[in-house]
């Protein structure tokens, strides 16, 4: 597969040159082996990454970055991403209650502290918390946490009454144990997402309950996770681009790197638009549900159209095309199609999001 265009070189979202903490992010990200494929090694990248970041950006320097490093590796940036956005929910906490900073470090949380976010749930699994006379507990099962067997926290939710409330949590202690699947997957082997008990679990609150969803920035994360799967799908128009360049290549080809290129173009003019409208917009989940269905489905055009227009071949003897096209199948599943498609029609239908 060709090398694609350097992302430090041409930026894939701001009209600017990158700015220095990203290009120093990918620079030390080429001298590490196994980068992406390597968790520990990428976790420690990424605290380093988390650290650098000026406290003020504009949210499309975030999403660059996300998008970069995702066209350079998937699974890499699959880690990266939710721990900038704990990072994040962890600083717009902060600056709602001063005595955050010391209430982690009752559970041993630091700067080299490395995080996820586990939001999701599943049937016949629940995570309560409770108010102990030493503070708060957690206790049951929390379903698809990626790689907590590696991480040292992890912000999660976790039910209080009829309400979900997010905690911090250190992921190491006796009450908490990982499960090690099951995760059988042939995308992102590495980033195993396994459900977590935990038995009266010490945990920290991290705003009151219902923050989490109601929070400022919480359409910015879900759009950067879309940022990573546009990046992620660049290189297969490389792919393309490149076959129609080969002797021999037909009209077929071209109109398999038009179909990509369209949509991937559609996809980055999404992108650009919500990083310069969603401060100011009054209903920013209905720009992140917008956005999510457009970068989705120019991600699974880009999939379907190169393995129409590339054949086996690449999928079985170049490495690295077969492992992007696989993470990004795992990945793009964080879109749920028709249903988040079905709550967003809904919002449209009762007037919300209005051009």
């Amino acid at each position: 597969m060709p090398a694609h265009r350097d992302p430090r070189t041409s930026p894939l979202l701001a009209e600017r040159p990158l700015n220095h903490g990203i290009t120093r992010a990918l620079d030390a990200a080429e001298i590490i082996d196994g980068f992406g494929t390597d968790v520990a090694a990428t976790l420690d990248w990424a605290v380093a990454v988390g650290a650098a970041r000026p406290a003020e950006r504009p949210v499309v320097d975030d999403w660059s970055l996300l998008a970069s490093v995702a066209s350079v590796d998937v699974a890499a940036a699959r880690i990266l991403e939710p721990h900038l956005d704990a990072l994040d929910i962890l600083d717009q906490a902060h600056r709602l209650d001063v005595n955050v900073d010391v209430a982690l470090e009752s559970i041993g949380a630091s700067a080299n502290s490395t995080w996820g976010v586990f939001a999701a749930e599943a049937p016949g699994m629940r995570l309560d918390a409770h108010r102990a006379a030493d503070g708060w507990r957690l206790s049951g099962t929390k379903p698809w946490c990626s790689l907590a067997g590696q991480l040292t926290h992890a912000l999660v939710t976790a039910w209080v009454g009829d309400d979900r409330r997010l905690f911090a949590v250190a992921l190491r202690p006796p009450e908490v144990v990982p499960h090690t699947g099951p995760w059988h997957a042939r995308g992102l082997p590495q980033v195993v997402s396994a459900p977590v008990d935990f038995a009266d679990a010490p945990a920290v609150p991290i705003g009151e309950a219902g923050w989490y969803l109601r929070r400022p920035g919480f359409a910015h994360g879900g759009i950067g996770v879309a940022a990573c799967w546009w990046g992620g799908a660049l290189p297969l128009r490389d792919a393309l681009l490149e076959a129609t360049r080969r002797p021999g290549a037909d009209q077929l080809s071209r109109v398999h790197l038009a179909r990509v290129d369209t949509a991937l173009w559609n996809a980055r003019l999404a992108l650009k638009a919500a990083a310069t409208i969603i401060d100011a917009d009054p209903d920013p989940a209905m720009i992140a549900g917008r956005v999510r269905a457009i970068v989705s489905d120019a991600v699974e055009t880009a999939l379907t159209e190169s393995a129409r227009a590339l054949g086996p071949l690449p999928l079985v003897a170049d490495e690295s095309h077969a492992r992007r096209v696989a993470d990004l199948q795992i990945y793009i599943r964080q879109h749920h199609g028709e249903r988040d498609l079905a709550r967003l029609g809904g919002s449209v239908s009762e007037g919300r999001g209005q051009w």
